[in-house]
């Protein structure tokens, strides 16, 4: 397998978001045609606006798009848990079913943590499946439990 890995630019923009929407068929067991649809309008734009800014991606080729991994860099005021206030979220960990548990993944997540490291980010955080779960306490990630509980407010 010739596969080639590397940071996104906007000429993925298309199979980005392709990509993302059948990451998100897959984790929700299906998404409507009005729900696709609005994505492939609104995912574009963002990756225009965001990407190599404060998102960063690593796909997996072989020659097309098989697998990606999302770095989204957030920047708020420091405390004591990040000091300069800069940290990273994992999103969007996906490789497509045929080439999975072949150790793509692994490299996509490890190239986003070396650019995690470079850019001094105090720590990256992601939120694990539980197929996902053993591939990231194998990288190095440990399980966080906290005294506050994640809570969301939807307009």
């Amino acid at each position: 397998m010739n596969m080639k890995y590397e940071k996104a630019t906007e000429s993925d923009i298309q199979d980005l978001t392709q990509i993302r929407i059948d990451f998100l068929t897959e984790d929700y067991g299906s998404l409507s045609e009005d729900q696709i649809q609005k994505m492939r309008t609104f995912l574009p734009e963002y990756y225009a606006n965001h990407l190599n800014k404060d998102l960063i991606v690593y796909t997996a080729r072989n020659p097309e798009l098989i697998s990606c991994a999302f770095l989204l860099i957030t920047e708020k005021p420091s405390n004591p848990s990040f000091i300069n206030g800069r940290t990273g979220t994992i999103l969007n960990v996906y490789t497509k079913p045929e080439y999975r548990r072949q150790g793509i993944a692994k490299k996509l997540m490890n190239h986003l943590l070396e650019e995690g490291k470079k850019l001094d980010l105090d720590f990256v955080e992601l939120k694990a499946t539980e197929d996902g779960f053993p591939l990231y306490q194998a990288i190095g990630f440990k399980e966080e439990h906290s005294k506050y509980r994640n809570m969301k407010y939807t307009f």
